[in-house]
């Protein structure tokens, strides 16, 4: 860690804070986190790289170049080899921290209408490409159920507002975090506020994002859409317009877990049957299959199928329905779709207009859906009538008809 300071700095942590504690409080494969105090009496979190990282990151990365050409030629099903160079794209965002804190930066602007979000802020004059120092921030990991429990926090709505954030990240900003696991998410509980609505949610290492290009984030929007109303064609436009190609069918299981086909209820997995036949045509694929597809995919939908799970795994232990995250997502996809300046989804710099006509679209939209779950119980209810009636008289007329309508019912 001095040697560190000494060469970013040209001086060691007792010149340059007030208090540092060598004790580090996380600790990572990058780079550890000390808690200190500056000379002013703010507390900080300084985020110190490991010395030699970088040396040992090229080598690191021309062993797995070797490996992989090595696989894709004893397996030529194997079409991976483009992962590494990925790897090594997003994994030279994160060795610079100045790129840790533009993100920052740039995500606190975009949230910066939104109540119940932090970003740390970054202090420049004490932050290299190795060294990253930022405010302090107080909370409990976001998938603590007891502490958040002990504090008055409900996990529930902890759950709703992190999906919500994402959401926004990636169908309104177009910037997406790419890393949201547990450690990197913090839950504050705001004493000055009561209700249900009383936590922040604390966003923490801003090394990882990804830039959305302008017309995948359109596309990803009227793919959601189209998930809601059941329009298959458009389903299956937008997913090959995403790089799904002949795959495209199976992203609606992926993301909402019914087939592009169901007419299961929105936020309802598929019924067995359909998970029969799914199976059956999952079981055809092949290894080439598989890579032909994630070969295929923008590398914008991997990030957001990485953030998507990491998301939602979250989600689910905080004990939220399936169908409130799903909403969520249709929500922010409504209003992404009506962005006029694409990541600054506040009503000050969309104008009144457009945000209006986002509001109505989302209520029309969640109105037919609500409509069509209501039919849908109906025919369930009706169908369950229908059949206990139907035996019930076969019971009655002593089995004198050939054929008993019990069987036509079904």
């Amino acid at each position: 860690m001095e040697v560190v300071f000494l060469e970013e700095f040209g001086k060691d942590v007792q010149e340059l804070f007030a208090s540092f504690n060598e004790q580090p409080i996380a600790a990572a494969s990058l780079a550890q986190v000390h808690r200190a105090v500056l000379k002013d009496g703010q507390e900080v979190a300084v985020k110190v790289q490991y010395p030699g990282l970088q040396e040992q990151f090229s080598t690191d990365i021309a062993t797995m170049a070797v490996l992989s050409k090595a696989l894709a030629w004893l397996f030529p099903d194997y079409q991976f080899e483009w992962l590494v160079p990925e790897f090594e794209k997003g994994s030279l965002k994160e060795l610079d921290f100045i790129q840790e804190a533009d993100n920052a930066e740039r995500s606190a602007k975009s949230f910066a209408h939104k109540h119940g979000v932090r970003i740390p802020r970054i202090f420049r004059e004490l932050s290299t490409r190795r060294v990253l120092t930022m405010q302090f921030m107080e909370g409990c990991k976001v998938d603590d159920i007891s502490s958040l429990e002990k504090a008055g926090v409900d996990p529930k709505e902890v759950a709703a507002s992190l999906v919500d954030i994402f959401a926004e990240m990636i169908f309104c900003h177009g910037f997406v975090h790419g890393d949201p696991h547990p450690g990197n998410l913090l839950v504050y509980r705001d004493p000055s506020r009561s209700g249900k609505h009383n936590f922040d949610i604390v966003i923490l290492d801003h090394g990882l994002y990804r830039d959305l290009d302008e017309k995948f984030r359109e596309n990803f929007c009227r793919f959601w859409r189209a998930l809601v109303l059941l329009d298959e064609d458009e389903i299956l436009e937008t997913g090959r317009n995403l790089g799904a190609g002949q795959y495209a069918r199976y992203l609606p299981v992926i993301f909402t877990g019914r087939g592009i086909s169901s007419k299961a209820s929105f936020g309802q997995g598929m019924t067995p049957e359909e998970q029969k036949v799914m199976r059956e045509e999952v079981r055809r694929f092949t290894m080439g299959d598989v890579s032909e597809w994630l070969q295929g995919l923008d590398r914008e939908f991997l990030t957001v199928l990485r953030t998507d799970g990491l998301v939602r795994s979250i989600a689910n232990r905080l004990g939220a329905s399936r169908k409130e995250r799903l909403m969520a997502y249709v929500k922010n996809a409504v209003l992404g779709l009506s962005l006029q300046h694409p990541g600054e989804p506040s009503l000050y710099e969309q104008g009144l207009i457009a945000y209006t006509r986002a509001k109505l679209d989302y209520v029309h939209l969640r109105f037919r859906l609500e409509v069509y779950e209501l039919l849908f119980a109906a025919y369930k209810w009706y169908g369950a009538l229908y059949r206990q009636l139907a035996q019930l008289y076969d019971k009655l007329s002593l089995g004198r008809t050939k054929t008993p309508i019990s069987m036509i019912a079904s």
